[in-house]
């Protein structure tokens, strides 16, 4: 039998590496581009994972994230969480991304699944909360997330799949997704 937190981390963990593989070989521009009306843009998802790791693995359990935040204070500019501005380098983020989850994993390996912890943004009434509500909780925030990561990707450069060793695609090429594109577009445009 496998360890229940073993089994949580996994997946954790795999969502917040298909993420960072999504930036590879990527220009400044392109992380940085909004493909969406949302504005969406991989940069800002990596910064937004960051923020929320190390709000949920550190205010929630009493463990601070010993650096200030500014995109969280009350005169920062609305969604400030959700793209990289001039001021900050994909370094800059990057780094703040490998500190969160440095903290994460301290957190996590630690506290028992069964740590109390209270989220500080949540009503009080329902803040209180287990690592493993949390573990379960942010596996479900970096997994929507490399969600969103995977489409920006497939809009900048086609470059799909679930790491760089495993597509989780059927193997096929560039005719196989044309033609099934064809029929996926022909059955939609039957309901016109």
């Amino acid at each position: 039998m496998s360890d229940p937190k073993d089994d949580l981390v996994r997946y954790l963990y795999a969502a917040r590496d298909a993420m960072i593989w999504k930036l590879d070989g990527l220009s400044e521009y392109d992380v940085r581009r909004p493909l969406v009306p949302t504005g969406t843009n991989l940069l800002g998802l990596i910064k937004h994972v960051a923020i929320v790791t190390a709000g949920y693995f550190g205010d929630t359990f009493d463990r601070p994230f010993p650096e200030v935040a500014p995109w969280l204070s009350d005169d920062a500019e609305e969604n400030a969480d959700m793209w990289a501005n001039t001021g900050e380098t994909r370094d800059d983020i990057l780094g703040l991304w490998e500190r969160a989850w440095a903290h994460a994993e301290a957190t996590i390996t630690e506290l028992p699944l069964d740590a109390i912890g209270h989220v500080p943004w949540w009503n009080p009434a329902t803040n209180e909360v287990t690592l493993h509500k949390i573990l379960c909780h942010m596996t479900a925030e970096a997994q929507r997330h490399a969600g969103h990561a995977d489409l920006v990707r497939e809009l900048i450069d086609g470059s799909v799949g679930l790491r760089a060793d495993v597509s989780n695609l059927p193997s096929t090429d560039g005719s196989f997704w044309a033609a099934h594109y064809s029929r996926v577009d022909a059955a939609a445009r039957s309901f016109l």
